[in-house]
């Protein structure tokens, strides 16, 4: 899948990369006002967002028309979860809450068709491969699908390293409020034992040679040395420069 390569391409070099996560609404145009907007890839949640699923279909398509990279963070990483997820058409996915390795390699039977895994691919999955074979899954979907392990537990944490060497891991991620919570400091994310945790997930991935995720402030996390970053959720960022606009104007 073209829009894949290119931003794995992105990750893997370091290039600064920006992206949102869309959580509370999510709507087609949002693709091409993200690409319009100078931005690098969307991630629609499926974890917390209410969203259609067909409405997650026409959003992955416009995706793949524009060559706009469009990732999906499921519920949970079981295999059904997984395979759905990749019938949607998603470029990649930003997996919840991954504690150790044997998480992964039961992401790893849900994104590879036998021999190598036990995907069942079906549906309107089918309609955007080429042709119907191996070959044709593995080099259009499986070879540059991007997959980013969240690390929100101190579990997490202690396997960090197996975590990020594992075969299927395109770059490392965290999840830096549920990680606030389980450390004990719930809320406080720019605080210094989740600024510390982050820091472990980052050298960790450095380590395996690859690349990290981070969502938060974009200009902060940049000025640290993080160049793969989401700056956002888009309601809550347009919800803020509303505000700061009334507040402005009524001043």
């Amino acid at each position: 899948m073209q829009s894949a390569r290119k931003l794995r391409q992105r990750i893997d070099s370091q290039t600064p990369t920006t992206g949102v996560l869309a959580i509370d609404h999510i709507w087609i145009e949002l693709v091409e006002i993200c690409a319009l907007a100078g931005l690098d890839y969307l991630i629609v949640d499926m974890e917390h967002g209410a969203h259609d699923p067909s409405l997650i279909v026409d959003v992955c398509t416009v995706g793949r028309m524009i060559d706009f990279p469009v990732l999906i963070r499921p519920i949970n990483h079981e295999i059904n979860t997984i395979r759905k997820a990749i019938d949607m058409g998603a470029c990649g996915l930003l997996l919840p809450t991954i504690n150790t390795t044997a998480q992964l390699d039961e992401v790893r039977d849900a994104i590879y068709l036998p021999p190598r895994g036990q995907r069942r691919p079906g549906g309107l999955g089918n309609r955007w491969v080429t042709g119907l074979t191996y070959n044709n899954w593995k080099t259009e979907v499986e070879d540059d699908l991007i997959i980013l392990p969240q690390i929100e537990t101190q579990v997490g944490l202690s396997n960090v390293d197996a975590i990020a060497a594992h075969e299927i891991v395109t770059a490392m991620a965290h999840g830096p409020y549920d990680l606030s919570a389980d450390l004990g400091v719930c809320g406080q994310i720019t605080g210094p034992e989740v600024t510390a945790a982050t820091a472990q997930v980052r050298d960790a991935a450095r380590r395996a040679g690859k690349n990290m995720w981070v969502i938060g402030d974009g200009p902060s996390l940049a000025a640290q040395g993080y160049s793969f970053i989401c700056i956002g959720e888009p309601s809550a960022m347009l919800q803020n420069v509303m505000r700061h606009t009334a507040e402005q104007t009524k001043k």
